[in-house]
C-alpha cells in the first residue's frame, strides 16, 4: 500500500474535525521500511521488554506494534534479534516510545520501525506490563486496533483504516 502522511491530514481533515490524530515529530527513522502502517497493538512497559519479544512471537500480519516505553532513554526496548522475529511472523512495523539497539542491522531488516533514539544497553526482563491498553505519547492516544500510518513526514493515527 502506497500512503503519503500529509495527503492522509489532507484527504480525512473536514470542517467538522480532523479523523487523523498527528504524533508530535519525536522519532528517528529505523528499518529497512520508510513507510508502514497497520492495526495497532499496544504495549506499556517501562526498561523491560519481556512483552515485546511475546507480541512479536506472534502473527503480526497488517499489524504494527506501539510500545509506550515511557520515553526512557537508559536501555533499549527492540534490537536486531527482535526485528528479525517481527519481520519473520509479519509485523509490519514498530513505533517505539524509548529507543532501540543494534540500529546498523535493524536497518538492513524489511520492517518500519520508530523509535525516540538508540541506546546500547538491553533492557531487564522481568515479565512486566501491559498489553492491549490505551497508551499516550506524543500528543496522542493509540487505542488497540485503531490504525497507524507512519513515513518520512511522521507518524498519524486513526480510529478507522484510510487506505
Amino acid at each position: 500500500m502506497t500512503f503519503k502522511t500529509p495527503d492522509l491530514c489532507d484527504e480525512f481533515e473536514s470542517e467538522l474535525g480532523r479523523t487523523v490524530r498527528v504524533v508530535a515529530p519525536m522519532f528517528q527513522r529505523y528499518g529497512g521500511r520508510n513507510s508502514f502502517s497497520g492495526e495497532i497493538v499496544t504495549l506499556k512497559v517501562f526498561e523491560d521488554n519481556s512483552l515485546v519479544r511475546e507480541a512479536f512471537a506472534g502473527n503480526g500480519s497488517g499489524k504494527v506494534l506501539v510500545i509506550d516505553g515511557g520515553g526512557s532513554l537508559r536501555c533499549a526496548l527492540v534490537g536486531d534479534q527482535l526485528a528479525i522475529l517481527a519481520h519473520k511472523n509479519g509485523w509490519e512495523g514498530v513505533v517505539v516510545y524509548g529507543c532501540i539497539r543494534d540500529s546498523a542491522d535493524i536497518n538492513g531488516i524489511d520492517i518500519g520501525v520508530r523509535a525516540l533514539n538508540t541506546h546500547p544497553q538491553k533492557s531487564i526482563k522481568k515479565g512486566a506490563g501491559d498489553r492491549d491498553v490505551a497508551v499516550t505519547f506524543g500528543g496522542v492516544t493509540f487505542n488497540p486496533g485503531e490504525f497507524v500510518y507512519a513515513d518520512d513526514d511522521g507518524v498519524l493515527v486513526s480510529s478507522k483504516r484510510l487506505c
